[in-house]
């Protein structure tokens, strides 16, 4: 049995695109000194270097070590060590535990990337056509694996770099700090007929297991923004009270505004925020710390490192609602949408449940999604960290309702 749909690409084009996954992970690491790449800032975050790690470990066990005769592991230990959660494949070093890890060294893990691309590289050499069957799909889900992981290492670096006072940024930029002061176009909403209609992949390109079967839907007549909710939009339910009025909130998020001082999104600073000390030049009004640093706020920019919390408690503020999963992805056909990918993940009102008929993917791709399907909630779209290309309309990411690290924002539906 196959991992994924079958690839259509031939060997050489995989063998590019495996080039360019890889040599794309070690561009996101190189602004990051080794001190940088050994911290883990919460248990839900990983080093750096453990993702660098972690997407080698998945080539070379479920690709290699299966598949290609005579492969040698490069270290019998980092089977422990670089395990995540594959219960098939033996116990592994916990999880919350990861930034403990100072050895092996980011030299180290260089080295055992360049050791199994060498042998990816010499399986794809010796290949026959039998094989190439069975090992297409499953070359072709571990590059996408590794682009997961690849956002999931600018956000969880990010995450641990807004905990330094000193607020440093990611990545340099040669854009200026300053801005001039615009708004978002005003917002409008697209009618919807609703109806049956199919959602899930469809067709012979990649897609997870999570995103099948296609299956027909009844949809009743919504309503649907052209873009998502902009940092402008939402400053204005800040001003307004909005985390000081618990009848906008679901209880287990007045819950957490409460225990964790929510004020803003996670990445706003106030201007009486003490860490603005250390930034020189700072102007008047909210900054936002992001991958270039502090900020002035950007009202245009799409507001990001929202809980589903906040995102809920906006949408019950600006007298509308979240769309579900299946209204955004019927959405997607209505030319006049904007910002339906490479801006922020879009909360949904639906839980992350299995579609009818679904069945996880066969052997050690089984742990891949299905057993996660409980206490989460699906985000569509994709953001400014997802690598291009990864996404599609029926694409299903997911957190649970309290996760805030991620590039999370929120477009508004509402009924008709």
């Amino acid at each position: 049995m196959k991992l994924s749909r079958p690839s259509t690409q031939a060997p050489d084009a995989l063998r590019d695109a495996y080039r360019a996954v890889r040599a794309a992970s070690l561009d996101l690491a190189a602004p990051l000194s080794a001190e940088d790449q050994c911290i883990q800032s919460m248990p839900d975050a990983s080093p750096t270097k453990w993702h660098l790690a972690h997407t080698t470990w998945f080539f070379e066990t479920v690709l290699l070590q299966p598949h290609a005769s005579g492969y040698q592991p490069f270290d019998p230990r980092f089977q422990y060590l670089f395990n995540s959660y594959y219960e098939a494949l033996g116990p592994r070093h916990p999880r919350p535990h990861r930034g403990l890890l100072t050895r092996p060294s980011v030299d180290e893990v260089q080295a055992y990337r360049a050791h199994v691309d060498a042998g990816v590289e010499r399986l794809l050499d010796t290949i026959d056509e039998a094989a190439w069957a069975v090992v297409a799909p499953i070359l072709s889900l571990g590059l996408h694996h590794e682009q997961q992981h690849q956002e999931l290492l600018v956000t969880d670096i990010l995450h641990a770099l807004s905990c330094n006072p000193l607020l440093p940024a990611y990545r340099a930029s040669a854009s200026p700090a300053l801005r001039l002061a615009t708004v978002a176009p005003a917002m409008q909403w697209r009618a919807q007929p609703g109806g049956h209609i199919e959602v899930g992949h469809g067709g012979d390109g990649f897609a997870f297991d999570n995103e099948t079967p296609r299956h027909r839907v009844l949809l009743r007549p919504y309503a649907i923004a052209d873009r998502v909710v902009s940092c402008g939009d939402y400053a204005q339910f800040i001003a307004d009270g909005g985390y000081q009025r618990p009848e906008l909130w679901l209880s287990d998020g007045w819950a957490a505004v409460q225990a964790q001082g929510w004020r803003a999104p996670a990445y706003w600073l106030a201007p009486d925020d003490p860490r603005l000390v250390y930034q020189p030049g700072t102007t008047v009004g909210w900054q936002v710390f992001g991958v270039h640093g502090v900020r002035p706020l950007a009202h245009e920019a799409p507001v990001a490192q929202l809980s589903f919390y906040e995102a809920a408690a906006y949408a019950e503020w600006a007298g509308a609602r979240l769309p579900t999963e299946f209204e955004w992805e019927a959405a997607c056909a209505d030319t006049g949408m904007t910002e339906m990918t490479g801006h922020v993940w879009q909360w949904t009102r639906s839980s992350y449940d299995p579609y009818p008929g679904f069945r996880p993917l066969p052997g050690v791709a089984a742990e891949y999604n299905g057993k996660f399907m409980v206490g989460q909630l699906v985000l569509r779209g994709g953001s400014v960290a997802t690598p291009p290309g990864h996404t599609r309309a029926s694409y299903r990411n997911f957190f649970p309702p309290a996760a805030r690290w991620q590039f999370s924002g929120l477009r508004l539906a509402k009924d008709l």
